[in-house]
């Protein structure tokens, strides 16, 4: 077994690492990794983003959306979050370094510091009742990806506006994540650390636990690679958004100039068709912009960049361009 020693937090480099690990590192039969991330939603393969996030609280707090290679839900991370991968060419074997089997140096080392967590259900792990740690599996070429978010001292504030459900109507195919009662490892400790102590810890278990360990280091051509990647896929709108499946959204927002309900088709997240009603008033007719608006980003400063390229209170009088924007994008 290998272990990656990783200190960028970048999501977008940290998914294309373990992605190039996974897809690439194909002579290493397991392998494992410690990363944390800057804030960041990471959402599942098969997720689409507008849905799982709070696109208007993300965007004003600098939070990066990235999707990985694996399903599963949306998670929240920072830099009070220790995420970790593990691969293995072993997954249908038996004894394969599945979850369950990397649960034990988790537990074991939450119990050398005084605090009794279990393995429950399928996948997850618990303390007193209350979900520590997320996790997702991605399958390639008979690997098996398994990574998770271990939750250390996260803020819950945070986590809670940023993946806050829309009161937007979504119809969409897209696999919705599963919000649990969770609880983070420091408020469970006698005695505080910090996440990086405690990456540490977990660390030295798992050379305790897996004594034949190394560390594979990599070099600055695999380097150059993963970067390559984070640039050119991972950090790209066309991936995080762009891959979302098809959907219809409707939503209603009201000013003191009028009211706006938007009824639009969006697929891979650009938009196909769109329809604006209310009772607002204006010389033009909206139709112009629903036509001016098909083929667009379904993203808020996309629409408003369109929009300012006409004379709105045309169309919406007593309206800013930003508020015809934000009634049309969520």
């Amino acid at each position: 077994m290998k272990y990656i020693v990783n200190t960028s937090h970048d999501p977008a480099f940290n998914v294309a690492l373990e992605a190039y690990a996974f897809k690439e590192l194909m002579d290493e039969e397991e392998i494992f990794i410690l990363w944390i991330n800057k804030p960041a939603i990471i959402i599942g393969r098969h997720q689409n983003a507008i849905e799982e996030i709070n696109k208007e609280y993300t965007d004003k707090h600098g939070i990066q959306i990235v999707r990985r290679l694996s399903g599963g839900g949306a998670v929240y991370h920072d830099l009070n979050n220790l995420n970790y991968t593990i691969i293995s060419a072993k997954s249908g074997e038996e004894g394969a370094f599945d979850f369950k089997t990397f649960s034990k140096p988790v537990i074991d080392t939450l119990a050398k510091m005084g605090v009794k967590a279990d393995f429950t259900g399928r996948n997850d792990l618990e303390i007193d009742g209350k979900k520590f740690c997320g996790n997702a599996q991605a399958y390639y070429k008979g690997r098996m990806m398994h990574h998770g978010c271990l939750l250390f001292d996260v803020d819950m504030t945070v986590l809670g506006n940023a993946l806050k459900v829309s009161k937007d109507k979504i119809e969409s195919k897209g696999v919705k994540s599963v919000r649990a009662r969770v609880t983070n490892i420091l408020d469970e400790l006698p005695e505080k650390m910090t996440v990086q102590e405690f990456s540490d810890a977990l660390l030295s278990q798992m050379k305790e636990t897996y004594p034949d360990m190394t560390e594979y280091k990599l070099s600055e051509s695999e380097l150059a690679a993963i970067k390559q990647s984070a640039a050119e896929q991972f950090g790209t709108w066309e991936w995080t958004f762009g891959k979302s499946p098809q959907y219809t959204i409707s939503r209603a927002v009201r000013y003191p100039a009028g009211k706006i309900s938007t009824y639009a088709d969006v697929d891979q997240s650009l938009i196909k068709s769109v329809k604006l009603y209310g009772d607002f008033f204006g010389v033009k007719d909206a139709a112009d912009i629903e036509k001016l608006l098909v083929g667009l980003r379904y993203d808020y400063q996309t629409v408003l960049a369109k929009l300012q390229t006409v004379t709105i209170t045309d169309y919406f009088a007593g309206m800013t361009e930003e508020e015809v924007a934000r009634a049309i994008v969520a």
